[in-house]
């Protein structure tokens, strides 16, 4: 689990006009851009908790979201799943059914460890071009993990107790409950901006 994760909301019919076995290089071109993308070693740093806008041709097509203490790392992102399986049999049941769809669209691969994180048909299946693809989620599959958040939003307080039981302290990432809520808030903004635009996301490992 030592990869990285680069978040990308994308503007789904920008990425459309090119052929399915392109759009994933269309992304990393304009990502890559020499002086207008967003990918350069000696670039600042994007700030944490925002989106950040390439310059350019591309300005209004994606945008990077950088989220919060987690130095671009996916083990972050893995580790909450790792908490919410400590603790998910210990919460309201209508939180877990709801926390469960929003984490298996996103980040969690579920309890058997087989849940799929991209939605099929948009891009390439050929694992040769797309071996970096973590999670690539529709503007409907956004929409519906969008509302999913904001039904989990105000149910997240009540699991504290639970959490600081059984999860709490625990080895790796989001070992408290600020952590692991502030994973999850990142992941809400990032659902509900993404959705407002009628866009997509892309996850790309690095």
């Amino acid at each position: 689990m030592g990869m990285d994760i680069t978040v990308l909301p994308a503007d789904w019919a920008w990425l459309g006009e090119a052929a399915r076995d392109k759009r994933l290089s269309r992304l990393r071109d304009a990502w890559h851009d020499d002086g207008t993308g967003l990918w350069d070693h000696d670039a600042p740093a994007m700030p944490e908790g925002e989106w950040t806008w390439p310059r350019g041709p591309h300005s209004g097509s994606f945008a990077v979201y950088e989220f919060r203490r987690t130095l671009g790392s996916y083990k972050a992102h893995f580790w909450t799943g790792e908490r919410w399986e400590d603790v998910r049999d210990h919460a309201d049941p209508l939180l877990r059914t709801e926390l469960d769809t929003l984490l298996l669209g996103l980040i969690w691969q579920g309890m058997d460890g087989e849940a799929s994180q991209t939605d099929p048909g948009f891009f390439s299946d050929d694992p040769a071009l797309a071996y970096d693809l973590l999670l690539a989620r529709s503007p409907d599959s956004v929409r519906g993990l969008a509302a999913t958040w904001e039904r989990v939003r105000p149910l997240l307080p009540g699991l504290r107790g639970a959490f600081d039981e059984h999860a709490a302290g625990a080895h790796g990432w989001a070992g408290t409950f600020e952590a692991f809520t502030d994973l999850l808030e990142d992941w809400g903004s990032v659902l509900s901006g993404t959705a407002l635009r009628g866009w997509g996301i892309v996850g790309l490992r690095g």
